[in-house]
Order: C-alpha cells, then sequence, then structure tokens
C-alpha cells in the first residue's frame, strides 16, 4: 500500500500531477483546494500524503498535502453513495476547516453547492458524517515544510503506522538534525509514552 510519495513533477494540471519517483511516473489525483496549494513546478521535488485505491478494473492513488484533508477523504469514501471523485469534488470546493463547519451546522444548501451531490446525497454525507467533526477538530494536524528533514520523519513514522496524535507528541521539539537521527530520537520518545 503506498501512503506517501516524494519525487519530481513531471505533469502538473489542476486535478491531476503526475510524480516521476525511481524511473517511474505515478499519476496523483488532487483536489483544487491542493491543487492551489502546490507551489512548485515541473521539474521541481513534491512530497504527497497518498491515498490507494485498488478496484478490480483500476488503482487509483489521491495526493494530499495536509493529512488532514487526507483523513477527511478517507472518512468520505466509506460513506455509501460517497466515491473518490464525489470526496474530491467535496475538497475541491471547500477546504477541510470550511467543511467540518458545514457538517456542525448541518448546511444542506452548501453542500448542494458541490457537483454531482444533491439533496438526498447531501442529507445522508451530513447524518454520516455527523459527531465525526468533533473527532476531526481534536485531531492534531501536522503542517510542516514539504521539504524539511521533520516531514521525512513524519512520513516515516506514519509508514510504521504510528496514528497523527502520536507522531504530532514524539516530533514535537525534536531538534533538527540528519533523518536517521531524528527518527531514532522520535523512537526514542515513543517507548516513554
Amino acid at each position: 500500500m503506498i501512503i506517501a510519495i516524494e519525487g519530481e513533477i513531471f505533469i502538473k494540471e489542476p486535478t491531476r500531477i503526475g510524480v516521476k519517483c525511481a524511473g517511474l511516473v505515478y499519476e496523483v489525483f488532487i483536489s483544487l483546494q491542493t491543487s492551489q496549494q502546490i507551489k512548485a513546478g515541473v521539474g521541481e521535488k513534491l512530497a504527497l500524503h497518498i491515498t490507494q485505491i485498488i478496484r478490480e478494473d483500476t488503482q487509483m492513488l489521491f495526493g494530499f498535502l495536509e493529512l488532514l484533508e487526507k483523513n477527511l477523504f478517507e472518512r468520505l469514501i466509506k460513506i455509501n453513495g460517497v466515491g473518490p471523485k464525489v470526496a474530491i469534488a467535496i475538497l475541491s470546493t471547500y477546504n477541510p476547516q470550511t467543511f467540518v463547519k458545514i457538517i456542525e451546522s448541518n448546511d444542506i444548501k452548501s453542500m448542494q453547492r458541490v457537483p454531482g451531490i444533491g439533496p438526498k446525497s447531501a442529507g445522508r454525507i451530513l447524518v454520516e458524517l455527523s459527531g465525526w467533526s468533533l473527532d476531526l477538530a481534536q485531531e492534531q494536524s501536522i503542517s510542516v515544510p514539504k521539504d524539511s528533514n521533520l516531514h521525512q520523519v513524519i512520513l516515516a513514522l506514519e509508514s510504521l503506522g504510528y496514528k497523527n496524535d502520536v507522531i504530532a507528541k514524539v516530533t514535537k521539539g525534536l531538534e533538527n538534525d540528519e533523518v536517521g537521527a531524528m527518527i531514532k530520537a522520535a523512537l526514542k520518545r515513543l517507548q516513554t509514552l
């Protein structure tokens, strides 16, 4: 399972990006919100959190700069009738923080502004996500420069299966050093939790 990708931008379009990594180019679908946040151009380095979807007839990668957006996407696709395309449409229309407010206020009209979502779908999504937004708001989202050593440490800890709140605790105040040394320090901190 692919959980992150780092490489050179090969193709850049509003809703998809090609990332060249180890001689291969991976097609990664992104929201318009993520697309606007990506300042790097073709030929420049990029790191994304990935959700990989494997179906009988296709394999797709969806990329996110923020873990919060990735977690919201993964929660949305678990809702009956909401596939990856609708989830990306939601995340293209609203950033995660705005979407949480829509959930909390049960704003069905704002939900219907998303292309492909009618009144029934909007109601179902709001019902399915009610109560979940509190968990989302309490979740600690880790935001660091994508080219930093700390970002590499966070990706490594994610790949080992650690949750965001645990990663936030062990990386808080971590001294900037070589990536390997920083990972060792973070793993030592994990033993004290």
